[in-house]
C-alpha cells in the first residue's frame, strides 16, 4: 500500500472521452512540534492544483486517514502515475 517514512502516492485518472485528465497526490512530512502532516493536492494534470494539510498527533490517525484516502481514489478510478 504505501510507507509513511516521507513517501508519497502519486495517481492519476485520464478518461479522453469525458475530457478528463486528473491527479491526486498524498505525502507525509513531520513537522517541527512532533507530529505528522498529511498532504493532499489535487487538480488538473498540467495545473498546480489545489492543496490541503491535515495534522496528526499520532502516527496512527494519519496512516488510516491515508490508507483511507487512497482506498477511495483508487475505487473511483485512480491509479498509479
Amino acid at each position: 500500500m504505501h510507507n509513511i517514512d516521507g513517501d508519497a502516492v502519486h495517481l492519476q485518472r485520464i478518461d479522453p472521452n469525458c475530457n478528463m485528465a486528473r491527479f491526486y497526490a498524498l505525502s507525509v512530512q513531520p513537522t517541527l512540534f512532533g507530529e505528522v502532516s498529511l498532504i493532499r493536492n489535487w487538480g488538473r494534470i498540467g495545473t498546480s492544483g489545489q492543496s490541503k494539510v491535515e495534522t496528526f498527533f499520532a502516527k496512527a490517525d494519519m496512516n488510516t486517514a491515508f490508507a483511507r484516502l487512497e482506498r477511495v481514489k483508487r475505487r473511483r478510478g485512480y491509479v498509479d502515475r
